[in-house]
């Protein structure tokens, strides 16, 4: 061979060496997906045929038995065989996890042997010993044996054969099975080996490397990004030192492996110095798709990683305790919404005192918005990335010297269920390491209570409270079908607020912003309120201390605590009785507590009533004290000595002889003070002990109501299980009996929407305190397949019933006799059909609209009902009844939709229920308010719970969370005490209370409470409106002024005894009062 021929013949060498390499994994891919496709072909023209066979000839029929079983015995060993690979395949197995492992690793070698061939040419044409080649060659060859198992396990071939690792292997492996052939080393699309760094995330989870989201989510970024950028490196480097093939590969250009990484990222990046560029057509077409792709990538990817990387690193440390400064930690639903909500609550009720800082543990890393709203609360925030229901986390925020932990519910999640079980958890893992960390949670259903109640060391005296959504909102609107306003003056009474003077100024009901600086507050009682009973105690306080006592916490031997609202005269105080006030701050309640009858006996302005000089001699106990004391030691001794006496002679000694021993030292049983040890998990709320009964209250329980039923806790009023079928109401029943003083609720739900909870609602409308003529007739109006599963829950409480149809509809409202309802009440559904706030409530919304445009004619009886709409001076004019109507609305800004007067830009304060004199507009959102208040005081959250739940004891608990339904006891007289409880009322005035038009809030406060026991605490008025056409709008008025005067058409918030009607006038007891049974009120003590 001439020298002149020499170049031609390494051209073309070189050519044919670059075809037998690509043509190798061409032949095999291609060839490969040929006969995959030929043979599913020849499979279904098989079956084909012999189905067509086995059809139209008879004589076939012997091969036809025996074919299937020829099959039958092929499919079974198939079907071991590929079980077996499978298993061996699998990473659940440890052969294969050793194996996935073996090959990533293996895949890393062949890699790192591509770099170090990437130091010589493209192509060597001379032989030269490569120990490299050898060592790259029983790596592919455990490559291709590992690709054999993986085809035969594979169910679907033709998806193998198509996948990223298939071509990964068929470019690969071929090459450089020729390569050790021909004694060549070619580099070829050995590049492609870098995609197996897409399995990395794999490996680290199957050696237990990355176990949390972020580690794996960082892993997969990297992992992406690295693969990449090495592939996109490796076709540079191929194709700039090849050059063309068109042009015979004579624009090629020597770029090492080092300068085509540098190309590529400097082209991720978006720099571009130009100092090394592609020359080929192939290069320079690929960085054109390349550069958008890179972009992506860079843009997306390498910021999460910066983030990822960066939000460990800041969101990692520790909590340093800054001694004398007061912290809480919140966890659960960190979020946007649920952050800003509670910093704008929680700061709204700071009380002045030294701050307390937020710390917030998050599961998630906070948004950019979320980042945002805690720089800008930076100096009361701080923000830390865990888990409460690790130990290290709750660690790491010293969660053991936090002054109490609160755990937020999403009230939006699409899965209750899922959300409370989270948030018990989070609190079983406080309380298991931390016992004496105090705990408020939040949760959406209420029988999840009963679960807390079983975690070890839930002591309610701790601070440990639970906030339900569900008993709570339900509670209130249920309370409000009977008492319309209620709900907005408990709001304004149990939620802090921000001051609102500067709006004041020009506003003609200014009495409604100064009722709403009047909040709940709780003390200590002076010890010189001892023995004196509780009408006498109240009248004192709002005469003598400008307070309005409301309740008080009484004790009753050994863990007998319970919160008695209005109780009768039979209870007298003793010491350390904490009570309740409405009061505007702080240092008026401490007058209850500062009271002395030495010194402030004579003193007329209760704001000269503060803690006197004798008051610190209070440690040094009189004779009296020390005697009474001694006793209390005798009786314990005597008790104990029974006791020991039994357990050595194995004799039982009755609670008799014990009693006879407390009456002997005249120590009453139910004011035995005794130590508690054991934690108490829930308290009674509004149960009376059985001596705080009156003869009059058990004559109303025996004569007037003596057969009601009611449950084996006397809590509620209870009948048999109810049919669904018999409580279905239909059309042909209105005929019959027609409906008439009932409450309607309109429920939007179906067969899959999540339980609302009507127990809750049924409930206090169905307490015991309530006579059963009382009991108001409840109607449900909603779908059937949704009412069926709520009817389980509700089947044994009386007087309900169900009505198929929807609030929209007006035929069906009508079939229910809407007109004489006494209220409509529209339960907004748990669907979210929209994810915006506006459209949420549409069906509630519409269904308002709907029934506020059904007007009816009054009657001459009903004129006179409250909430009727008559004109005022032309009284020959028709006047109509529009219906009163509670709505419950997800979002409060859609209450817009509802009533046109309201605006952002009103002088009048938000508030969660707008009154009217034909209803009010219910919206759940000041719920999240209570958690602030309860970590400022939970004794109010067990108040409002008495209030609006209508009592609870923890024998009712414990029946709920063992069967989840009560139980009937068939007799009402037994259950005297459950039933002696004050029940909330709106009532108008009467002739003997109005003497005369200038009579003032503290006239009539002090007669209801003196002539009938009653206590009242709000006002109930109508606004003054000139267009007789137009409805008179309502405001309420938390504990007017003493001197406030009262106008006829005024109604007054009060908490009425058992014995009184909440609905009627109290003119009817004016007739059967008595001179002698008026009480002699005590008028100091």
């Amino acid at each position: 061979m001439t020298p002149t021929n020499l170049p031609e013949n390494r051209t073309f060498c070189k050519k044919y060496v670059q075809l037998a390499f690509i043509l190798s994994s061409l032949s095999i891919f291609l060839g490969g997906l040929f006969l995959i496709v030929a043979s599913r072909v020849a499979k279904y023209a098989y079956r084909f045929i012999s189905k067509c066979i086995l059809s139209t000839k008879g004589e076939h029929k012997q091969r036809a038995q025996w074919l299937p079983k020829i099959r039958q015995i092929s499919i079974r060993w198939k079907g071991a065989f590929l079980e077996s690979v499978e298993m061996m395949l699998s990473a659940q197995t440890c052969m294969g996890r050793v194996l996935v492992i073996l090959v990533f690793l293996l895949s890393i070698g062949s890699l790192i042997i591509y770099f170090i061939n990437c130091a010589f040419p493209i192509e060597h044409y001379q032989s030269f010993a490569d120990h490299t080649l050898a060592v790259d060659m029983s790596f592919n060859a455990f490559f291709l044996f590992y690709f054999g198992l993986r085809f035969m396990a594979a169910n679907n071939k033709l998806s193998f054969w198509l996948e990223l690792n298939s071509i990964v292997d068929f470019f690969t492996i071929p090459p450089v099975c020729v390569s050790y052939y021909l004694k060549r080393n070619c580099l070829g699309l050995r590049f492609l080996r870098a995609l197996r760094l897409l399995e990395l995330p794999k490996i680290l989870q199957f050696l237990r490397i990355t176990r949390t989201s972020n580690s794996i989510k960082l892993s997969t970024l990297l992992a992406a990004v690295l693969s990449i950028w090495l592939t996109a490196a490796g076709f540079i480097h191929l194709v700039e030192n090849s050059g063309d093939p068109w042009v015979h590969h004579q624009n090629s250009q020597s770029l090492s492996y080092f300068d085509c990484l540098y190309l590529t990222m400097v082209t991720m990046s978006t720099v571009g110095f130009g100092d090394v560029v592609t020359k080929t057509s192939l290069g320079r077409i690929f960085m054109i798709f390349f550069i958008i792709a890179g972009l992506v990538l860079f843009a997306n990817f390498i910021p999460e990683i910066v983030d990822i990387v960066g939000g460990n690193q800041q969101y990692q440390e520790s909590y340093e305790v800054v001694r004398g400064r007061k912290y809480i930690v919140v966890c659960g639903d960190i979020t946007l919404e649920s952050v800003t909500a509670f910093l704008r609550n929680f700061l709204a009720q700071d009380t002045g005192d030294i701050c307390t800082e937020i710390v917030f543990l998050g599961e998630t890393l906070p948004s950019l918005e979320l980042e945002i709203v805690f720089k800008c609360y930076s100096a009361y925030t701080t923000f830390f990335h865990g888990s409460a229901l690790n130990y290290k986390d709750l660690k790491r925020v010293v969660m053991g010297s936090a002054d109490a932990c609160l755990i937020l519910a999403d009230t939006c999640s699409s899965d209750p269920f899922v959300e409370d079980t989270s948030n018990i958890m989070r609190a079983l893992s406080v309380k298991n390491h931390y016992p004496k960390t105090r705990v408020i949670i939040q949760i959406i259903q209420s029988h999840k209570k009963v679960y807390l109640a079983n975690i070890p060391n839930w002591d309610w005296r701790r601070g440990d409270s639970i906030i339900c959504f569900a008993e709570l909102k339900l509670g209130f609107i249920a309370q409000s079908c009977l008492v319309p306003g209620l709900s907005t003056l408990l709001r304004s009474l149990f939620i802090r607020q921000k001051s609102t003077k500067a709006k004041r100024k020009g506003l003609r009901n200014r009495n409604l912003f100064e009722g709403n600086d009047y909040k709940v507050m709780t003390d200590w009682l002076s010890n010189d309120f001892v023995n004196m009973t509780f009408p006498d105690v109240c009248r004192f306080c709002f005469v003598k201390l400008d307070l309005v006592l409301l309740a008080i916490e009484f004790r009753t031997g050994i863990h007998g605590n319970s919160i008695l609202v209005n109780p009768s005269a039979q209870i007298k105080l003793h010491r350390n009785t904490m009570g309740f006030f409405i009061a505007k701050s702080k240092v008026e309640v401490k007058r209850a507590h500062f009271y002395c009858k030495a010194c402030h006996s004579d003193i007329d302005n209760p704001e000269l009533i503060k803690k006197c000089h004798c008051r610190s001699k209070s440690w040094t106990r009189s004779f009296s004290d020390c005697f009474e004391i001694l006793r209390h030691c005798v009786c314990a001794l005597n008790i104990g000595l029974l006791l020991y006496k039994a357990v050595s002679q194995d004799k039982k000694v009755q609670d008799c002889e014990i009693f006879r021993q407390l009456k002997k030292l005249r120590i009453p049983q139910e004011t035995m003070h005794l130590p508690d040890r054991e934690p108490v998990k829930s308290r009674s709320l509004g149960v009376l002990p059985v001596t705080g009964i009156t003869a009059r209250i058990a004559a109303v329980v025996t004569e007037e109501d003596s057969n009601a039923l009611l449950d084996s806790t006397g809590m509620f009023h209870w009948c048999k299980a109810v049919p669904l079928e018999q409580a279905v109401l239909k059309h042909q029943k209105q005929t019959t009996s027609p409906l008439h003083d009932h409450i309607v609720v309109c429920v939007f739900g179906d067969a899959n929407s999540t339980l609302i909870g009507l127990r809750n609602f049924v409930m206090p409308l169905r307490a015991s305190n309530f006579t059963y003529q009382e009991l108001k007739d409840i109607v449900f109006v909603g779908s059937l397949e949704y009412m069926k599963r709520e009817w389980k829950f509700i089947q044994n409480f009386p007087k309900l019933l169900l009505f198929p149809g929807s609030a929209l509809s007006c035929a069906d409202l009508r079939a229910v006799n809407i007109r004489y309802c006494t209220m409509c009440t529209i339960l907004s559904s748990h669907v979210r059909t929209s994810t915006k706030p506006t459209l949420v409530d549409t069906k509630s919304i519409l269904a308002t609209l709907n029934i506020r445009s059904m007007q009816f004619k009054c009657s001459s009886t009903a004129e006179e009902a409250v909430g009727r709409v008559r004109t005022l001076e032309n009284e020959s004019e028709p006047s109509y009844k529009r219906i009163p109507i509670i709505t419950e609305l997800n979002t409060t800004s859609n209450v817009q939709f509802i009533d046109r007067h309201i605006s952002s830009d009103s002088q009048i304060p938000e508030q969660e229920l707008y009154l009217s004199s034909t209803g009010g507009i219910f919206s759940d959102s000041f719920l999240d308010s209570l958690l602030s208040t309860t970590y400022r005081n939970h004794h109010v959250l067990a108040l409002l719970q008495t209030l609006v739940t209508g009592g609870t004891s923890p024998e009712l608990e414990e029946q709920l969370a063992e069967k989840n339904v009560l139980c009937g006891s068939f007799s009402s007289t037994a259950y005297v005490a459950p039933r002696a409880r004050c029940k909330l009322a709106l009532m108008p005035l009467s002739k003997r209370l109005l003497t005369d038009s200038r009579v003032s809030f503290g006239d009539i406060y002090c007669k209801a409470l003196d002539l009938f026991g009653i206590l009242c605490f709000g006002l109930y008025r109508l606004t003054e409106e000139p267009n007789p056409y137009r409805n008179r709008g309502v405001y309420a008025i938390a504990r007017p002024p003493s001197d406030f005067k009262m106008l006829p058409t005024d109604m007054l918030f009060c908490i009425v005894p058992f014995s009184t009607t909440a609905t009627s006038d109290l003119s009817v007891y004016e007739e059967d009062l008595s001179p002698g049974g008026i009480r002699t009120i005590q008028t100091a003590p």
